[in-house]
């Protein structure tokens, strides 16, 4: 039965909607992502086909599991997860339209080899560790400018915006500082006015903390478990990129 995914986006909608009036914001501004780690292919289609089009996968593996299953289904697919360089192709292959977690120069290097090879284009979204958690990947908040900078280089890298963990804690102003530091960063690159960088999109707040991030100007929000319900392990398992299971 897939008829609590259908109930528990129109909870998730509601969140939304509650939290923009709240902020005096558009409701078109933010944008739902299915974070789809751990989710069949056949609940997944479900949400979409309730009217859901934007999806992410944070392992190559999953991706390519459900690619068959899923690509029947219109949808756009964005990746989220940690990217070694050696998983491009592959990434290239199943029809990522968007690279949420650019966090270092050398994998920037990699992929505008291999899309000049492929005569491709991609997005892409600086990540930062705003939470200066060692269990996360990112680019450094001081560092970060200075890698949209050398990315910018890059023709075949169009960088939309910036994406982020929070801090995975019940202390909410702790949760808000990270956001509103990924929001300043937002602020200082638009003033730059770098050639081949639209700072547009502000990827950050998940199922727990979504008010909190579209408070701080989110144009994105990741959820995964209050759409899907709860994965085996917490969150800060699955988003520990360190561990083994990745």
């Amino acid at each position: 039965m897939n008829s609590d995914i259908i109930h528990n986006l129109q909870t998730i909608q509601q969140r939304i909607q509650n939290a923009c009036t709240e902020s005096n914001r558009d409701c078109s501004e933010v944008k739902l992502l299915l974070a789809t780690k751990t989710v069949s292919a056949e609940r997944i289609k479900a949400a979409l086909n309730s009217g859901q089009t934007l999806i992410a996968e944070n392992k190559v593996q999953e991706l390519k599991a459900k690619y068959d299953a899923l690509k029947g289904t219109p949808h756009i697919s964005h990746f989220i997860g940690h990217l070694q360089t050696n998983k491009i192709k592959e990434i290239l292959k199943y029809e990522v339209s968007c690279i949420q977690s650019l966090d270092r120069l050398d994998l920037a290097e990699k992929l505008q080899q291999r899309l000049e090879f492929e005569n491709k284009e991609i997005e892409v979204f600086i990540q930062v560790n705003t939470s200066n958690e060692e269990s996360k990947f990112g680019v450094h908040p001081s560092k970060a400018i200075d890698l949209v900078q050398q990315v910018a280089k890059f023709d075949r890298l169009k960088i939309k915006g910036l994406m982020t963990i929070g801090l995975f804690s019940a202390e909410t102003e702790k949760v808000r500082q990270c956001f509103r530091l990924l929001k300043n960063i937002q602020q200082e690159i638009i003033a730059l006015n770098i050639p081949n960088v639209v700072m547009k999109e502000l990827s950050m707040g998940m199922s727990g903390d979504l008010e909190t991030a579209i408070k701080e100007g989110a144009t994105i929000i990741r959820v995964g478990t209050a759409v899907f319900g709860q994965r085996m392990y917490p969150d800060s398992y699955y988003w520990n990129e360190n561990k083994a299971y990745l």
